[in-house]
């Protein structure tokens, strides 16, 4: 879908971002204006912006803008005033942002997390026309990078249906493992009905979102963030609702991957997994990204909970991450390698479109741990660096067998779906620096060329 609304990725001030808003809207009037993808970390005034400059553009027609990980909206006064958000407007679970500072006062515009659901409620749903080519766009996109099976975190019942007919039509040929998101509507129709599986569709599990993102600073943090006082993050999900879906999805066939980031939300998310799972084996329960851990509960990862990470996060984050975190915290971040010795496997992806599609990166970033420009020279905490053939299991058969697809799919051999890509070169044995330059010349999905 982020290939049908203005695309804000590597926008390095509000001004440009404004820019491309103005340039898409021009090229393709719209009713609601929808952009994605801007990050104020990669501002010269890494602070949040303000709708002050979206209202003189478009005091009539409602813009919403979001920032790169889907953790916050930068919306105008026309959308506040359409979702019905004023200044007494009270959501749990995020925060609407006001500033009484440098000329400004009142709403800013910027919704983190659950306020951010007020906005999309008022957002047109788009056409069956445009869902079809989103998802064949996509497709192509994820195919041109080389990938045979998509892990989509959080989708509803009716893009679930989608997917499977175009599949069964075969109008769509990769592969996807599809996480339910978790919804009343989802949850009735799926953990009742049982595990759903294809050769291209697998429906087994649930998303579930513990905390914010560390970059909008909704990651929920044990002791307040270095460069916010008294500011700890906030859980998208209340603790007890987590412990209480990890109950009724133990009793039932289906997985629970759980977005934690912050060293508290990530404990949370642990003991709930502990308790529900008591006495049973082999239930490959995930924490996706595991991004900050607390030293003393690396060990949870040693009753079968599998780290589902994104070595991406940590070049892209690496820059700013100890303003946030401070030196000592920052130590227990991105800790891919400390994460493998515990769970004994690792999943990697990419977390796109938060990062980029390319698996080359992803790579590139478990085994480099630098930028595409090399910085920095030594590496980034490289403690917690993996080898080449740590980061390509990480890819292949850890990440099959933790959506418990390792006998069809994750190698090749006899017996499994013919699924696999001819690169342009060596992964294993070309210099650090030319991984993120690889292509993909030939993607197979089930022996045919795609």
């Amino acid at each position: 879908m982020n290939q049908q609304v203005a695309d804000l990725t590597g926008t390095k001030s509000l001004e440009e971002v404004l820019d491309r808003v103005k340039t898409f809207q021009q090229q393709n009037p719209k009713d609601f204006i929808l952009g994605s993808g801007w990050d104020q970390n990669d501002w010269e005034v890494k602070e949040f912006p303000t709708k002050k400059e979206l209202d003189e553009l478009y005091p009539d027609t409602p813009v919403a803008l979001e920032r790169i990980d889907g953790h916050a909206l930068l919306v105008n006064q026309k959308a506040l005033d359409m979702a019905g958000i004023k200044w007494d407007t009270r959501v749990e679970g995020g925060e609407i942002v006001k500033k009484w500072s440098d000329g400004y006062s009142g709403i800013t515009g910027v919704l983190i997390d659950n306020p951010m659901q007020l906005i999309e409620n008022i957002i047109p749903a788009p056409s069956l026309v445009t869902k079809i080519r989103a998802l064949k766009d996509a497709e192509r996109i994820c195919l041109n990078n080389g990938l045979t099976t998509v892990n989509d975190a959080g989708l509803d019942r009716s893009t679930i249906e989608l997917i499977d007919s175009l599949q069964q039509a075969g109008e769509l040929s990769i592969r996807v493992y599809a996480m339910l998101s978790n919804t009343p509507e989802n949850l009735k129709h799926y953990i009742y009905q049982g595990p759903y599986k294809t050769e291209r569709l697998n429906v087994r599990s649930v998303k579930v979102y513990g905390d914010g993102a560390l970059g909008s600073r909704g990651a929920v943090l044990k002791e307040p963030y270095a460069d916010k006082w008294g500011h700890y993050g906030a859980m998208v999900t209340p603790v007890d609702e987590i412990e209480d879906l990890a109950r009724r999805l133990a009793i039932s066939e289906y997985q629970m991957n759980t977005h934690a980031i912050g060293d508290s939300a990530n404990i949370a998310v642990l003991r709930a997994y502990k308790q529900a799972l008591k006495g049973q084996k082999d239930r490959r329960w995930k924490v996706e990204h595991a991004q900050v851990i607390a030293p003393e509960d690396f060990d949870y990862f040693k009753d079968g909970i599998i780290p589902s990470i994104q070595p991406t996060h940590a070049t892209s984050d690496m820059y700013w991450v100890e303003e946030r975190l401070g030196e000592e915290r920052t130590e227990g971040a991105y800790a891919f390698k400390t994460l493998l010795d515990k769970a004994g496997l690792v999943a990697l992806g990419t977390d796109f479109p938060v990062e980029q599609v390319s698996p080359f990166l992803t790579f590139y970033a478990a085994v480099g741990r630098k930028d595409v420009d090399g910085y920095p020279e030594g590496g980034f905490q490289m403690k917690d660096v993996l080898s080449r053939e740590e980061a390509l299991r990480g890819m292949t058969i850890w990440a099959a067998y933790s959506n418990f697809e390792d006998n069809e799919k994750g190698s090749i051999e006899v017996g499994k779906f013919a699924d696999f890509t001819i690169y342009s070169d060596d992964l294993m044995e070309v210099p650090l620096k030319q991984i993120p330059s690889i292509r993909a010349q030939q993607t197979f999905v089930g022996g045919e060329v795609r």
